[in-house]
C-alpha cells in the first residue's frame, strides 16, 4: 500500500483562537480597545505638543512610549477585525499575518526613536535646556489621568482575552511614565534641577527599548517561520508515539506560526500494518489539539517507509 495523505483541520478552533467565543462579548471587546486606541492615540499627539512647548524631553519620551501603547491597542483591534475576515484564494491563511508585519514594523519604528531619545538626553546633560515646569506638570497629570482610563476600560473587558490582557499590560506600564513626569515636573518645580528631565527620559526610553526589542523579536521569529514558544518536534514525537499505540514513528514534523496564538503542524505519521488510516488520523489530530492546544494540522499517514 501506498503512503497516503490525509488532511484535517478544525476552521473553527482556527479562526477563533485568542478570541472571545461570543460575538457580543467580542463587539464589546473591540469597542474597548477601539476607544482605548482613541485616548491613548490622541493623548500622545498632547503630550508630543506640550513637550515642544515647555522643552521637556521626558514628555516627548513618554509620548513615545504611548505611540507603543497606541501600536499595541491598534495591533489588538486589527486582529479582532481581521478575525471576521474569511481566506480567499489568493491567501489561503486569511490576513492573520498582517498584525505581524505590523508589529515587525512598528518594533523598528520605536527603536529608532529611542535612539534619538538617547542621543537627545546625552546632548541636554552636557547643555542643559531650560524647561516649564508648570506645563510640564499639567501635562503629565492629563496622561496620567487619560491612563487610568484606558486601563479601566481595558481591565473590565473581557479577563480571559489575550489580545484585551496584553494591551492592558502596555497601558499599565505607560501610567509608570505618567507618574515619572509627574515626579519630574515637581522636583524642576520645587529646586530647579532641569537635567532630571533627561535623566527620566532615558529611564523612559529604555522601557520602550525593552517592550519594542520582544516586539521586533518575537514578530520577527514569526515571520522567519521559526518554532512557537514550547513546542518542541522531538517533544510532539515522542508523545504522539506514547499515547496513540497504531502510531510506529513520526517524521517530518514542522511547526510554525500565523501569529503568536495561531501555530500549525505538519507531520507524517508511520502506523501499524492493521491499523485503521481514519481512526489513526483522527488520534493524531486530536491528540494535538488536546495536549498541545494546535487546532490546525496536516498530517500524512503512512504504513510503509516514508518516501521522503
Amino acid at each position: 500500500m501506498s503512503p497516503t495523505s490525509h488532511q484535517h483541520s478544525h476552521e473553527h478552533h482556527h479562526d477563533h483562537a485568542g478570541h472571545s467565543h461570543t460575538p457580543q462579548v467580542s463587539g464589546d471587546n473591540e469597542r474597548r480597545i477601539f476607544l482605548a486606541m482613541l485616548l491613548t492615540g490622541g493623548f500622545m499627539v498632547v503630550e508630543v505638543i506640550g513637550g515642544l512647548l515647555s522643552g521637556s524631553l521626558a514628555l516627548i519620551a513618554d509620548a513615545g512610549h504611548m505611540a507603543t501603547d497606541t501600536a499595541a491597542l491598534a495591533l489588538a483591534w486589527f486582529a479582532f477585525r481581521l478575525s471576521r475576515r474569511p481566506a480567499d484564494t489568493s491567501r489561503s491563511y486569511g490576513f492573520h499575518r498582517g498584525e505581524v508585519l505590523a508589529a515587525f514594523i512598528n518594533g523598528i519604528a520605536m527603536i529608532a526613536l529611542v535612539g534619538w531619545i538617547l542621543v537627545e538626553a546625552i546632548q541636554r546633560l552636557n547643555a542643559p535646556v531650560d524647561v516649564l515646569g508648570g506645563l510640564m506638570l499639567w501635562v503629565a497629570i492629563g496622561g496620567l489621568l487619560v491612563n487610568c482610563v484606558a486601563f479601566w476600560l481595558l481591565h473590565t473587558g473581557s479577563s480571559d482575552n489575550l489580545n484585551v490582557r496584553g494591551a492592558a499590560v502596555h497601558v499599565a506600564g505607560d501610567l509608570l511614565g505618567s507618574v515619572g513626569a509627574i515626579l519630574a515636573a515637581a522636583i524642576i518645580l520645587w529646586t530647579g534641577w532641569t537635567p532630571v528631565d533627561p535623566l527620566l527620559s532615558i529611564a523612559v526610553a529604555l522601557l520602550i527599548l525593552r517592550s519594542a526589542w520582544m516586539i521586533t523579536r518575537q514578530s520577527a521569529h514569526i515571520l522567519m517561520e521559526g518554532t512557537p514558544a514550547g513546542l518542541h518536534p522531538e517533544d510532539i514525537k515522542a508523545d504522539l508515539v506514547q499515547h496513540i499505540p497504531a502510531v510506529e514513528d513520526v517524521h517530518h514534523i514542522h511547526i510554525w506560526s500565523l501569529t503568536q496564538e495561531r501555530h500549525l503542524v505538519t507531520l507524517h505519521a508511520r502506523i501499524q500494518a492493521d491499523a485503521d488510516a481514519d481512526e489513526s488520523l483522527n488520534a493524531v489530530t486530536s491528540r494535538l489539539v488536546d495536549r498541545f492546544h494546535v487546532d490546525h494540522a496536516t498530517v500524512q499517514i503512512e504504513k510503509k517507509p516514508c518516501p521522503e
